[in-house]
């Protein structure tokens, strides 16, 4: 008996063990209305953002984690904002309501599903606040550390859309984009096709590179695929349920996101695309180079969304 008492407690210890313990985590964001680069030659763009940068911050926090959340309006704005996180659930009407410049909210949510989620300011009019740059991807581990196989690198690709004329509503409506961009600059990680581009993703063969991405639309679907390469697992939503192996490309709406994991046998280069080319020859195109001298601090830690 007693001994299958301490085999009991044991087992229990080790189940402990194996998962996250759930955290209280604050989060803060701020509005900040400023010019950003759109093309790696530096035209500048009259942006709406979070925490000046087109993706906002990665957010990350763990399933089952207590989030606290700021978000404020800096006074220097015109505009009203708002923040919606995919992530969490609450109220529509009062902890995603849009403040006036100057101004700040909290409010508090548990992270209950593990994935990849869109965040993203939902002031009137919407299509306007997303297209002008107001977007971002949080993170929501499993609070199984063993639900996913680890990655040996992870990296972060938004899609978006530009637009001429960032007051033009009407062309937003029309869907009358100039280009579609991961990260908000056309061909941002692309020398092949932009001789101005000086960045591209990395990894060495044989590596599981975990790419997190996240359709901020606000209009575009997007047909993601890895040129030279096949999916080797993908996570609908991000989450360790909805998986599904060796895809060639997986579409992902607006104001949706998934995980991808792709691994290549040998040195050279994939191109990650939406394969619509009329986004892809506008923008859409990221290269990830295997080679086994990869920079090994690219695609770890705070390199994940690579500026």
């Amino acid at each position: 008996m007693r001994a299958h008492l301490l085999a009991t407690l044991a087992l229990g210890a080790m189940i402990a063990t194996s998962s996250a313990e759930a955290k209280d985590v604050s989060l803060h964001l701020t509005a900040r209305e400023t010019d950003l680069a759109i093309d790696n030659k530096g035209t500048m763009y009259p942006s709406w953002t979070f925490d000046g940068q087109v993706p906002g911050p990665v957010l990350r926090v763990t399933e089952g984690d207590t989030v606290t959340f700021t978000f404020s309006n800096d006074p220097k704005n015109k505009n009203s904002h708002s923040i919606d996180l995919h992530a969490a659930q609450l109220n529509v009407v009062k902890e995603f309501e849009a403040i006036k410049p100057g101004e700040s909210k909290t409010f508090t949510f548990t992270a209950g599903h593990p994935g990849v989620f869109f965040y993203h300011c939902g002031a009137e009019p919407m299509i306007q606040h997303i297209a002008r740059g107001m977007f971002g991807a949080i993170l929501v581990d499993p609070k199984d550390p063993k639900a996913m196989p680890k990655a040996d690198r992870e990296y972060i690709l938004v899609q978006s859309e530009i637009y001429a004329n960032a007051e033009d509503q009407h062309a937003m409506m029309k869907n009358d984009w100039q280009n579609v961009v991961f990260n908000g600059v056309a061909f941002k990680y692309d020398p092949v096709h932009d001789a101005n581009a000086t960045k591209m993703l990395v990894a060495k063969p044989g590596e599981r590179v975990r790419i997190y991405f996240v359709n901020a639309g606000p209009n575009e679907f997007s047909s993601f695929h890895p040129i030279a390469g096949i999916w080797d697992k993908v996570y609908q939503s991000g989450n360790p349920k909805n998986v599904m192996q060796g895809l060639q490309s997986f579409v992902v709406g607006p104001g949706d996101a998934s995980t991808f994991d792709l691994i290549s046998p040998v040195e050279g280069a994939n191109a990650i695309v939406n394969h619509s080319m009329r986004a892809a020859h506008s923008g859409a195109i990221a290269v990830l180079m295997f080679s086994n001298d990869a920079d090994p601090e690219m695609g770890r830690g705070n390199n994940i969304l690579v500026p």
